[in-house]
């Protein structure tokens, strides 16, 4: 995408240039971090869904109780 704003630009003013690159990794940065939050929270949710599962599995059905 970097290319295609650069390739857009009809002026190589370096400050817009400089501008354009620290934006960029400023962006990916963030979508590097985004994706570690996503992987963090589908490890919880795999974690929590096995407790809950386990759980589920070791309580009894209130009709299967002796009576």
């Amino acid at each position: 995408m970097a290319k295609a704003l650069l390739g857009y630009m009809s002026s190589t003013d370096p400050r817009a240039l400089a501008h354009l690159m620290a934006e960029n990794r400023r962006l990916q940065r963030r979508v590097a971090d985004l994706e570690a939050c996503v992987l963090r929270l589908q490890a919880e949710n795999d974690s929590l869904a096995a407790a809950a599962a386990e759980a589920h599995l070791l309580s009894l059905d209130e009709s299967m109780q002796p009576a």
